[in-house]
């Protein structure tokens, strides 16, 4: 079978069920910028080495997104038959592992940070703000269409493991934070600051 068909050359493509859409409809654009994701994700995975010992779980996020982007990509009028019923607890995956990061690092933050630090934290940043487009996207096709509640939680906390995956590289690497500013929260409890 060729990779090209021709088919999308005139600007559309097909979704599940065989339904075209222009290429920039708000659905492509969201499975498209969750596909951008997964590919960060797989240069992180190959900047980290295979024995790195994030590689399982970033298998799993990587795994997960495909089936993700497979929902995604089957309109609201697709047969019963064609939809993806399996929910994936990935929200609560994520709490864990951001838990189990957070209580092994030795420092803790109330300020927004600057990314960067290192190249494996900057590229955890990418990710996170990768998956914050694709979340607004998401937003936007749910405010359209009917899309399972599990995908938007799974995503949103993606985006706070990513943030706190970048905060860990620094910790163990005893890179030191760039800090902004102070939450704001903060702030109104500590004007000094």
């Amino acid at each position: 079978m060729k990779i090209y068909t021709k088919k999308g050359d005139k600007g559309t493509t097909a979704l599940f069920g065989g339904k075209r859409v222009y290429k920039d409809d708000v659905r492509v654009n969201c499975y498209g910028t969750f596909d951008e994701v997964n590919s960060t994700i797989g240069l992180l995975r190959v900047k980290l080495g295979v024995d790195h010992p994030w590689q399982p779980n970033f298998h799993r996020i990587q795994k997960d997104l495909m089936d993700m982007m497979s929902h995604l990509a089957r309109p609201a009028d697709c047969t019963k038959e064609n939809k993806n019923p399996k929910p994936i607890d990935g929200a609560a995956f994520c709490e864990a592992w951001i838990d189990e990061l957070e209580a092994g690092m030795t420092t803790a933050s109330d300020y927004f940070l600057l990314p960067g630090g290192n190249e494996i934290s900057a590229l955890c940043h990418v990710v996170r703000t990768q998956m914050r487009r694709g979340e607004r996207l998401l937003v936007t096709l749910q405010r359209e269409e009917e899309v399972e509640d599990w995908i938007g939680a799974y995503i949103n906390r993606l985006s706070d493991l990513f943030f706190i995956l970048a905060r860990a590289e620094m910790d163990k690497a005893g890179v030191a934070e760039e800090k902004w500013q102070l939450f704001l929260y903060k702030r109104k409890s500590n004007p000094a600051q």
